[in-house]
């Protein structure tokens, strides 16, 4: 998230209050500092806190007070959930298991010294630091775009207001308008995400706006969940979705806000809404604390222990970790075996083997929905993929609607044991 005036004083102001207030700490406790508070970073410290049983000091670093969930936002979109019902609190986490929730904006690590140092001039000591920072962007990824034309063409890839802000773009669309996609290279958070999107704005399209046209620029050759998609796209939205793949110039393509046009491969399109979703990289306090090479930071299979400082660990979306995506199921089911490998280590208490599982739901219409996952384990090279499943075309309409419960179970249960 951009860092403005408003958040930074609002964030910092939190922050100073939250450290004047008088905190007991048992003499000699091991601290682990956490900073993010999503999917990866929320379950890490609600682990540690709950297992530990108050033998390891817990503080939490969060600059937004009510958590968006990314995963289920295209479902807003397409007008399936409510924006409140993707917003979560941090209080339990604060007042049922003891952790020190501060919202403020980790911006410094001293790996020598073992401190963060936060935007409010607080300096926290960690024995151990988990970095679970989400995603960032890489700069000049799409020629014309940076993050200061994000209000004009959103990237809606971190939940929240840019979700909403996308949303009535769509619905403020003249009839017949465009509709364009700028989709991710690899790898990139959330493989499905891009094409669930599309499928949910079409819903929303068709509803509200049927003569209306989406265009995709993909610089992928594919994509995740192809075939389903495509087979949901032809399906339900029929004329509506044109992809243009690297092949036909998906991979040469340039934006201008200023003037809503999309170039690909030499020809300008004027459009009416564009959703740009740029290359990505670790979030910039991986960078900081200096645990990345190129855009990721890798990270041992094992504990996911970062391989350049094994007192930090790194979760989610900013890890190179091998066979996982980049999703909010992999950084919970990280972040489940990192607190055990932690605890472990700080307190003797016994280390299970490390396994990972994962399952990524998409909804391309009412009741039509469809997934992928993996189970994994640890190796000495990456955690790496041992079994594999995913959804078939021409599935029955029982099975497709029985999918998308599932899937709305799975989004209660993570929530849950996120956040309590």
């Amino acid at each position: 998230m951009p860092l403005n005036r408003r958040a930074f004083i609002g964030t910092a102001a939190a922050a100073g209050a939250a450290l004047a207030a008088p905190m007991v700490r048992a003499q000699g406790r091991p601290r682990v500092v956490v900073v993010g508070g999503g999917a990866g970073g929320a379950t890490v410290a609600r682990y540690l806190a709950r297992d530990s049983e108050g033998a390891v000091e817990v503080t939490l670093v969060e600059p937004s007070r009510s958590y968006y969930t990314c995963f289920f936002s295209n479902l807003y979109i397409g007008g399936f959930r409510e924006i409140d019902s993707l917003a979560h609190s941090y209080g339990t986490l604060a007042s049922d298991y003891g952790i020190n929730v501060i919202h403020d904006w980790a911006v410094g690590v001293d790996r020598d010294a073992r401190t963060v140092t936060l935007a409010g001039g607080a300096v926290l000591p960690y024995d151990r630091l988990v970095l679970s920072p989400g995603i960032d962007f890489v700069d000049g990824a799409v020629p014309g775009w940076d993050v200061s034309a994000q209000n004009a063409m959103p990237h809606a890839y971190k939940g929240g207001s840019q979700t909403e802000l996308l949303k009535a773009q769509i619905e403020a669309m003249p009839e017949g308008g465009t509709f364009a996609m700028v989709a991710p290279p690899n790898p990139f958070r959330c493989p499905p995400g891009p094409y669930e999107r599309i499928s949910m704005v079409a819903h929303l399209l068709s509803r509200i706006n049927p003569t209306a046209k989406i265009l995709v620029a993909d610089p992928k050759e594919n994509f995740s969940k192809q075939g389903l998609f495509e087979e949901g796209w032809e399906r339900h939205y029929a004329g509506m979705i044109t992809r243009i793949g690297p092949d036909f110039g998906g991979a040469d393509v340039e934006v201008n806000p200023a003037e809503m046009t999309v170039t690909i491969d030499g020809v300008v399109e004027n459009v009416d809404v564009c959703n740009v979703i740029p290359a990505m990289k670790a979030g910039r306090i991986a960078d900081i604390a200096g645990v990345t090479e190129g855009n990721w930071a890798p990270v041992n299979a094992f504990d996911l222990s970062s391989r350049i400082d094994e007192t930090i660990h790194v979760l989610g979306d900013s890890a190179a970790q091998g066979d996982m995506p980049k999703s909010g199921f992999a950084a919970n089911s990280q972040a489940k075996v990192c607190s055990n490998a932690i605890l472990g280590a700080l307190t003797g208490s016994t280390v299970f083997p490390a396994r990972f599982t994962n399952t990524c739901w998409s909804l391309i219409s009412t009741d039509d929905g469809v997934k992928v996952g993996a189970a994994y384990e640890a190796t000495e090279e990456k955690i790496a993929s041992t079994d594999s499943f995913i959804s078939q075309t021409g599935e029955s309409d029982d099975l497709r609607a029985a999918t998308y419960r599932e899937s709305i179970g799975w989004y209660d249960g993570i929530t849950t044991d996120m956040f309590g």
